[in-house]
């Protein structure tokens, strides 16, 4: 096959939006993994690894924090709530925003909103104080994720998309497990300030990277910016000429020029995406509700309701953020095979099955619950880490940031909502309330998505979206 050359493909006349993005798109689906696209996921998935550090190091914080302030179980479930709050709001808004000045932009500024409010955090004097900066700091996390994963989605073709986007996601996994490390050995030794401390570095890190980062072509193309997208594909496409040799040419989907170039935020709840709009909510709403439920009030339950010793409690917070870890690579080297529907239908199933098994034990022991909640958040984190790709998959360029933000809106109140229920329950309740609940919102995830769920695997952006 001979190499593609980009002047047989651009137009002596001026293109639309969408004839430039088709044969955007169709260029990109035939690369190999070039070396720049694999430094920008690299690039970005730093920021998405701080982005999950700073999401998780309060729940480290929080056995320290709760005894120096002499916290109630209900400003305790505040304050981990407050951040997924501000996340809300910030998906919803950066995710608008990314359609209309560009992903790299939005990045940049989420990213400085989230490590000035670690600093802010090093200052709170009290629960009003750490819930407020909390709440800002969560804008500027639920922003980064849903806009670097529309960024890393539109840097690649149909068949490597699951792996390549998921090794990806697997750094805010990473940034979870980071949290869990460093709060068991600065967090006894220097207090809980020494979380937020550590959540500087990105800003110190990530900065002068962002200079080596590029526009999505997809997303410039959308926009009428053909000739920016082409310069940038055309480096692409020479960088996989030297590593890889020839190139196949490029093959145009022949419906995608007749498609209509508008678009708002209501496309969201129109014709085919009320039903994917619908079936994501509900998807990020249950997984995230259990598994950042769980995982954020974990130390604290085995400090407070076990008597653990600190360093004890925080090691076990580890291990079951570890086994999230563990699964979700596996999850990330086979989803491509197994499908997204399949998957996520099993994993809400069998994260509900250990849960069901806790709430009959009664959650007696510190070890009980090691064993069976970590068994359930590994299954639950396989769903939650993978959302991001799926739903970034069921939009079509000109709304994929802001599906994909406000879907992840819905994991924002599942979040915020997981903490709250948990320190409402215990205490009117019991621990094995907790379980039981759990398990019920894991069936009606697993309900849903066999039920109205659809497959995407091996499947191109635009063949999904028209």
């Amino acid at each position: 096959m001979l190499m593609h050359n980009p002047a047989t493909v651009a137009s002596p006349s001026p293109l639309t939006p969408r004839e430039g993005q088709a044969k955007i798109s169709a260029r990109l689906e035939r690369l190999p993994i070039t070396r720049q696209v694999f430094w920008a996921r690299n690039i970005i998935g730093a920021a998405t690894f701080f982005d999950g550090y700073t999401v998780i190091a309060i729940a480290y914080a929080m056995p320290v924090l709760s005894k120096e302030w002499n916290l109630t179980p209900g400003q305790i479930g505040a304050i981990l709530s407050a951040g997924y709050l501000g996340q809300l709001f910030g998906a919803v808004f950066f995710g608008w925003l990314a359609e209309r000045i560009g992903r790299l932009h939005v990045l940049l500024f989420t990213i400085l909103l989230f490590v000035s409010m670690d600093i802010a955090c090093l200052f709170a004097g009290g629960a009003a104080a750490m819930m407020a900066f909390r709440f800002i700091q969560g804008i500027g996390t639920g922003g980064e994720v849903p806009v670097a994963s529309a960024y890393v989605n539109e840097l690649i073709g149909s068949k490597k998309r699951g792996r390549f986007f998921l090794l990806y996601e697997v750094m805010f996994l990473l940034g979870l497990l980071a949290a869990g490390g460093i709060g068991y050995f600065l967090v006894p030794a220097f207090g809980w300030k020494a979380m937020f401390l550590v959540g500087v570095v990105p800003a110190v890190i990530l900065i002068p990277l962002r200079f080596f980062l590029f526009e999505s072509p997809r997303w410039l193309a959308s926009k009428g910016r053909y000739d920016q997208a082409d310069a940038i594909v055309t480096r692409l496409e020479q960088g996989a000429q030297k590593r890889h040799g020839p190139l196949p040419e490029p093959v145009l989907d022949p419906d995608a020029q007749a498609k209509t170039d508008s678009s708002n935020w209501r496309e969201l709840f129109s014709s085919i995406y009320l039903k994917r709009t619908l079936v994501i909510w509900g998807l990020w709403f249950c997984s995230y509700m259990v598994a950042n439920g769980l995982i954020t009030w974990l130390p604290t339950l085995y400090r407070q309701h076990f008597g653990m010793p600190l360093q004890q409690s925080i090691a076990f917070g580890f291990l079951t953020s570890f086994a999230g870890v563990a699964a979700s690579v596996v999850c990330a080297l086979l989803i491509d095979k197994v499908g997204r529907k399949r998957w996520y239908t099993l994993a809400f199933a069998a994260g509900s099955v250990p849960l069901l098994a806790l709430a009959m034990l009664g959650g007696t022991s510190a070890l009980q619950v090691l064993v069976f909640a970590a068994l359930a958040y590994a299954a639950v984190q396989t769903i939650t880490f993978s959302l991001y790709l799926y739903s970034a998959e069921l939009y079509p360029t000109r709304i994929r940031a802001i599906g994909t933000g406000v879907g992840s809106a819905w994991l924002r109140l599942g979040s915020a909502s997981g903490p709250m229920l948990v320190g409402a329950v215990i205490a009117g309740l019991g621990i094995r309330y907790v379980f039981a609940a759990f398990a019920l919102v894991l069936l009606v995830g697993a309900a849903i998505t066999a039920l109205f769920a659809l497959e995407t695997k091996g499947r191109s952006l635009e063949e999904l979206s028209p």
